[in-house]
């Protein structure tokens, strides 16, 4: 690790939502880790875990586009404190329900729903503001980077926590601490100090702008092949995770303590992908390496599929991990520094509908199937899935050279703190 590791620091906006980001994410990992456990323990479903993440993640498929619309539109930094409030809210709600203890599923699922949609205008946002918060451009990769070590290290810690909590304190306590995150990345944002926002004439409606988005990816290739990968990935892949608590329950026979570890251990495989890809030097080939990282994605997951001894599990759930960060980090760091800047909202919200779209429907598919194969065997699935993809990523590779990204400099940020 060097010293250009941390190099997006030197923006006094970045690291403000840094910090706030980083602490209310804490918060939210917990919440997550606190539903999963809730929503199993309520339904004995592994079905029904798949249904709790397409409650969280469709509806942020179905209004996403509209969200990058949104961003590209309005001011983001507006659309983002307005998210970030929303989301509190939610919280509280989730909090009271739970601590007053007369809840069913639907009602969690209910609030999942709000927060999915909240969430289809909060990461097209938040992923373009970071472009004006980082005062020279050059450390773009880098802060995109930082922001899944952000994501990761809070996955790390927040479900290590949210499995003591549980134990020791209750469920209300860990959607309480949640809510109470929130308070921080309010502050960070209203500490930016950022150029007045200048409105933008527009000359279409917002179907036209869709329409506009849509072509731009079908005519820039590689962007729109990163996106195809993610998506595919994000279906038949990543929901290897809400078969985690049935790993934690009934192949380990832990209790929410191991539920917590598992899910830290991914949150480290995944904490030191996004690090490594931080430490990166810049030219440095990211298609090699997110092809390369793939298979490490697949390998892991096959390894880990059908290990019953514990600690190994552990090790090779976190090399999988590792591998993980790439499909979301790379695919992320080369959309952003190669996009237009005028569709960098509507292109990172195709971003987000592949990866927060596909993922509950392959919850859904994944928790069906593994009621037919086993919940190992679908988890080995998952993994010579990703391995395939990998080979995808090789074929691509070699039918197409692509020169080094070139980070977009625009004359200044458009954003304020106001």
């Amino acid at each position: 690790m060097n010293i250009s590791t941390f190099s997006a620091f030197k923006s006094r906006n970045y690291r403000l939502y840094f910090v706030g980001q980083s602490i209310s994410l804490i918060g939210t990992w917990m919440q997550k880790t606190a539903v999963s456990w809730v929503v199993y323990s309520l339904t004995h479903s592994k079905f029904m875990l798949g249904v709790t993440l397409f409650a969280t993640m469709f509806p942020s498929f179905l209004f996403s586009f509209v969200g990058g619309v949104a961003a590209d539109r309005f001011s983001k930094y507006k659309l983002l404190l307005l998210t970030q409030i929303v989301s509190m809210i939610q919280a509280v709600m989730l909090a009271v329900l739970i601590y007053f203890k007369h809840y069913s599923i639907w009602e969690i699922l209910s609030l999942s729903v709000l927060l999915g949609i909240v969430n289809a205008f909060d990461v097209p946002a938040r992923q373009s503001l970071v472009y004006d918060m980082v005062d020279d451009k050059k450390d773009l990769p880098n802060a995109l980077a930082l922001n899944s070590s952000m994501v990761n290290l809070s996955r790390l810690i927040g479900p290590g926590i949210a499995g003591l909590a549980i134990e020791h304190f209750g469920d209300d306590v860990c959607f309480g601490l949640n809510a109470l995150s929130f308070v921080a990345v309010i502050s960070s944002l209203l500490l930016m100090k950022l150029p007045k926002y200048i409105s933008k004439p527009t000359t279409k409606n917002v179907l036209g702008e869709l329409r506009e988005g849509l072509q731009y990816v079908k005519k820039t290739p590689s962007i729109g092949f990163l996106i195809l990968m993610l998506g595919m990935i994000s279906l038949l892949v990543l929901p290897f995770s809400t078969l985690i608590p049935v790993y934690a329950k009934d192949i380990f026979k832990g209790t929410a303590s191991t539920f917590g570890i598992i899910d830290s251990a991914i949150g480290l495989g995944a904490f030191t992908g996004a690090i490594f890809l931080a430490s990166l030097k810049p030219g440095k080939d990211l298609r090699k390496i997110l092809a390369i990282n793939t298979f490490v994605f697949g390998t892991g997951l096959v390894l880990f599929s059908h290990m019953t001894y514990y600690p190994l599990a552990l090790l090779f759930v976190t090399i999988g991990a590792f591998g993980m960060m790439s499909q979301i980090t790379i695919t992320n760091t080369l959309i952003q520094t190669t996009v237009d800047p005028a569709m960098r909202g509507r292109v990172i919200s195709l971003y987000a509908m592949a990866f927060f779209g596909m993922q509950p429907l392959g919850g859904l598919v994944i928790g069906y199937i593994s009621k037919y194969l086993s919940v190992q065997n679908t988890v080995m699935g998952e993994g010579i899935f990703a391995i395939l993809i990998g080979l995808l990523h090789v074929r691509f590779l070699h039918r197409h050279k692509f020169k080094k990204p070139r980070v977009a400099v625009i004359a200044k940020p458009v954003e304020v703190a106001a």
